[in-house]
């Protein structure tokens, strides 16, 4: 028998479809976010950062010259009533576009920012808005950003104890989103080229709340996520299977050591990308004959 290897197949590689940088509240650069999926050996990954793609072309750069498919995503809050969802726009093509319709809602970010910041400073913390400006950087700012202020300076322990004292709903400093409704999401996420993704739902995503995203347009669910059980993971999968929506999953990698959240962690195999690929050309050859 030959010593040799036998063909590489999809089901032996695996992707990584929900991952953030320094564009957001990442804490490593997109090109430093291809590296880490490098030498992990993925074979791609999605970039999701809140409410912006810019980081997609530097991590596009560093993904052709090191081997990693960089899927162009976002991640974005989007509310059904009073209840808020994340979505995930995968597979996304018509970046520029979007990204216009994307700078208000950075700018609710900013204010959401600085109200948070006016809360802590009459709580007694004294927070200075240039230090999260600082943390944030270019970057859509958000609470984690608020959160590595306070941890920088003693006011909190770690990221945990930060949002369940003071930043995470119905605490002291906590400040809601502008709402984005959830139907408007995904309308935006078609009109740039991209998949509408349900992410880390856990065990809200039952049969029937699944069929209720179907219907107002969602592609797929996000099966894989650190937040999720074995049972939430199993239902996940069999519910896309029966429903006809796309599986995806991923880390919601930060760039640093978060628990569960590690890069690659979930080992969503290739075969999900290659999945959501031909719903992208069955997409486009449809608008085409249109």
């Amino acid at each position: 028998m030959s010593g040799a290897p036998g063909p590489e197949r999809s089901t032996d590689r695996f992707v990584d479809l929900h991952m953030h940088s320094t564009a957001s509240d990442g804490v490593l650069a997109p090109a430093a976010v291809v590296a880490a999926a490098r030498a992990a050996g993925l074979a791609a990954i999605a970039l999701t950062d809140h409410d912006t793609v810019e980081g997609v072309a530097e991590a596009r750069v560093a993904g052709d010259a090191l081997g990693v498919r960089v899927v162009a995503g976002i991640e974005l809050s989007a509310h059904e009533g009073d209840r808020e969802h994340h979505v995930l726009g995968l597979h996304v093509t018509r970046l520029g576009g979007l990204e216009e319709r994307l700078v208000a809602l950075r700018a609710t970010r900013r204010v959401r920012a600085t109200q948070i910041v006016e809360k802590l400073r009459a709580l007694g913390f004294p927070v200075e808005m240039d230090a999260v400006w600082l943390e944030a950087g270019d970057g859509a700012v958000g609470r984690p950003h608020i959160a590595r202020v306070l941890i920088a300076n003693g006011w909190a322990k770690d990221h945990r104890d930060a949002f369940d004292r003071l930043l995470g709903s119905g605490r002291p400093a906590y400040v809601p989103k502008q709402r984005l409704p959830l139907t408007e999401a995904v309308q935006m996420l078609h009109e740039a080229g991209g998949l509408a993704i349900m992410a880390h739902p856990g065990p809200d995503g039952s049969r029937t709340r699944l069929e209720m995203f179907k219907r107002i347009g969602f592609d797929g669910v996000e099966v894989r996520h650190p937040s999720h059980t074995v049972e939430d993971i199993a239902r996940l999968g069999t519910l896309a299977d029966y429903l006809g929506l796309v599986p995806s999953g991923g880390s919601d990698w930060h760039g640093s050591g978060e628990g569960s959240r590690t890069i690659g962690s979930m080992r969503v195999p290739l075969a999900w990308l290659e999945r959501q690929d031909a719903l992208v050309r069955e997409r486009a050859t449809s608008e085409r004959v249109a």
